[in-house]
Order: structure tokens, then C-alpha cells, then sequence
């Protein structure tokens, strides 16, 4: 039997270690790791600042929850989000 890998997904404040755990939680479980505010910066060559300065809060949440859809295709992976991530649920990815 094939047992299907899934993600693990950290959530939590800003500031609360979601991506020190995610980092060695990966190591642990021999799994890649992606931070969801470090791919945004690396996709887009600016800091998270310069994005709020430029499109608002509004316009980075739409970048973090496009960046959070591409990564859950990844199978296998660990995830952890920026502290903003979660939302008002008419915001939420999906809907």
C-alpha cells in the first residue's frame, strides 16, 4: 500500500518560532522547508516592508496567500506562514 505524504502547516503569531520549528521539524522528519514570507521576498527581489509601503497590507495578504497555494502543491513539505496568514474568513485561500 502507498501511503500519500502530506504537508505540515505552522501557523501562529508573528514571533512565535513557526520557523525555527519548521526548519528542524524538516530536518527531523528529512522533509524540505519553505517560510512563506522568505519565498515572497525571494520571488519578488524586495523586502515585505517595501511591498506594504508599496501595495498596503491588502496587497501583500493576496501575495502570501498566492505564495501559500503554490507551496501546499509541493507534497511532502513543511510550511511555516507569516504571522498574518490567518484571516477574516471571507479572505480565506479558497474561497
Amino acid at each position: 500500500m502507498v501511503r500519500s505524504a502530506k504537508n505540515i502547516v505552522l501557523i501562529g503569531p508573528m514571533g512565535s518560532g513557526k520557523t525555527s520549528v519548521g526548519r528542524r521539524l524538516a530536518c527531523v522528519l528529512k522533509r524540505d522547508f519553505f517560510d512563506t514570507d522568505f519565498e515572497i521576498v525571494a520571488h519578488t527581489g524586495v523586502a515585505i516592508d517595501y511591498i506594504f509601503d508599496i501595495e498596503g497590507e491588502d496587497g501583500f495578504r493576496q501575495r502570501e496567500i498566492q505564495m501559500l497555494n503554490n507551496l501546499c502543491k509541493i507534497p511532502n513539505i513543511v510550511i511555516a506562514t507569516g504571522g498574518g496568514i490567518v484571516i477574516k474568513k471571507e479572505n480565506q485561500v479558497g474561497s
